[in-house]
């Protein structure tokens, strides 16, 4: 049975994709080959990779413009995650009863495979590549896709998996409506993007939640226990799916739980109990033994063995830009932590070292709220360098926490201030709690600059 369990949209006509990164490409090759007429529209300028891939599929695209005669005829519109919801164009097409949807949301509707969906603000990325490596290593046929790797639509067109594991954010939900996910995990639950709903939370928390619609009794529902926003808002959207809490505050009877002896402990009904203490693990820090909990989780529901699990949370190596280690110099540790672009991330990151930390902070503010972050900088932050253009709020927010407060012309500059400020057995963080655009195209970037720049010291 497919995910989408019937077939709720056009099957024939004009397909216009909006946005052609990975996932509208993608979405436009899959459109291709189910017989759609295809047209990709992008307002800024398309790369020249994904140019290659349009010409080379003989599919019709347009760079830096939307010509709305070309777009409004549309059948069914596949709009990439990145394109808010107010955009004049969506609200024409909504008005005139086109149907607007997600890349997963279009792909579900052509694949077999069973759905693992993982969502939260903060250890997605890390959960579903762990999760992925877990798989693998089961011997399981497994996929990787949403927010990471490549597009879900493009694998289901031309590839074959049994399984994906799909990081999935609040923008992709909020264009899913008939998506099923066979395994939902919600991780936590805190501000982010609320530029994106009218600086609601309760907005935001109502997308997430999103992910457990349309479950079924044969399906599962990850959750944290620990997480107050979860647990708040878990009595208003009914699951019927089986139930499936992680916390390290208590036992349980069902899920993943941290004994008194920093034991994790996963039980599902008809399974066999797993048993992993917290030193044995690859990933350490408060935050990843939650990630390992959900991705424990996910194992057991796909009936890993347990030696397999522990072998796999045992060896795994984190993703780029998440808590990477980049060098040792001179007795300082070089993290690059870019991908935190929340309050949240950079508070699990402050969390995960014992030192002195020298932070580098500050990009493209989405309404962020410094509060919870200001015990933490307190005691752990001898020096804030901030990047971007706009470094006011950050200023304001610290000017009592951190004894000394720096600008910087440029991820360079920041790295040559960090190494001077430094001292033997400090530990020298990227954690940005921003977006990047401003000097960056993306996290990545401003990742990849900050290694070129500690490489250099």
């Amino acid at each position: 049975m497919a995910n989408i369990a019937h077939t709720y949209y056009p099957q024939t006509g004009r397909l216009v994709i909006l946005g052609a990164g990975e996932s509208g490409v993608g979405a436009a090759i899959l459109g291709k080959d189910r017989g759609f007429d295809v047209f990709v529209s992008d307002m800024g300028d398309i790369s020249n990779g994904y140019k290659e891939i349009l010409q080379k599929e003989t599919i019709a695209f347009e760079s830096g413009q939307h010509t709305d005669q070309q777009i409004l005829n549309a059948d069914l519109v596949v709009k990439s995650p990145g394109i808010p919801e107010k955009a004049p164009l969506i609200q024409q097409l909504r008005a005139q009863g086109t149907p607007v949807i997600s890349e997963i949301e279009f792909a579900a509707q052509y694949t077999n495979a069973k759905l693992i969906c993982i969502t939260g603000s903060n250890g997605k990325s890390t959960t579903t590549m762990l999760t992925y490596y877990m798989l693998q290593k089961g011997g399981i046929n497994v996929g990787l896709a949403g927010n990471i790797g490549k597009s879900f639509a493009f694998q289901v067109a031309r590839e074959s998996f049994d399984v994906y594991v799909l990081e999935i954010s609040s923008f992709m939900l909020d264009d899913m409506y008939h998506f099923r996910a066979d395994v939902a995990v919600i991780l936590n639950i805190t501000p982010d993007h609320l530029d994106r709903y009218d600086y609601k939370l309760e907005n935001y928390i109502n997308s997430k939640f999103r992910i457990i619609r349309n479950q079924t009794e044969q399906d599962y529902f990850i959750y944290c226990a620990d997480d107050q926003e979860t647990m708040n808002a878990l009595p208003r959207f009914e699951s019927k799916a089986m139930l499936l809490p992680l916390t390290q505050e208590r036992e349980i009877v069902q899920g993943a739980y941290l004994d008194k002896d920093n034991t994790i402990k996963i039980y599902i009904p008809n399974r066999e109990i797993f048993t992993m203490n917290i030193e044995e693990l690859s990933l350490q820090g408060k935050h990843n033994v939650y990630n390992n909990m959900a991705s424990g989780l996910i194992a057991k529901v796909q009936e890993l063995r347990n030696q397999t699990m522990k072998e796999s949370m045992g060896s795994y190596v984190n993703i780029p830009h998440r808590l990477e280690h980049v060098a040792y110099i001179g007795g300082v540790n070089y993290i690059n932590d870019s991908k935190a672009t929340n309050v949240n991330s950079v508070w699990y990151a402050l969390e995960s070292f014992s030192t002195d930390i020298v932070l580098i902070l500050g990009g493209v503010d989405k309404g962020n709220d410094y509060d919870m972050l200001r015990e933490l900088v307190k005691q752990k932050v001898k020096a804030i360098i901030c990047i971007g253009k706009d470094t006011s709020r950050i200023h304001d927010a610290f000017e009592e926490e951190a004894d000394v407060i720096v600008n910087s012309a440029s991820m360079e500059d920041a790295v040559e201030i960090a190494s001077h400020l430094a001292k033997k057995g400090d530990t020298v963080l990227l954690s940005p709690a921003c977006a990047s655009f401003d000097w960056f195209k993306n996290y990545e970037e401003r990742g990849d600059k900050f290694k070129e720049a500690v490489m250099t010291l």
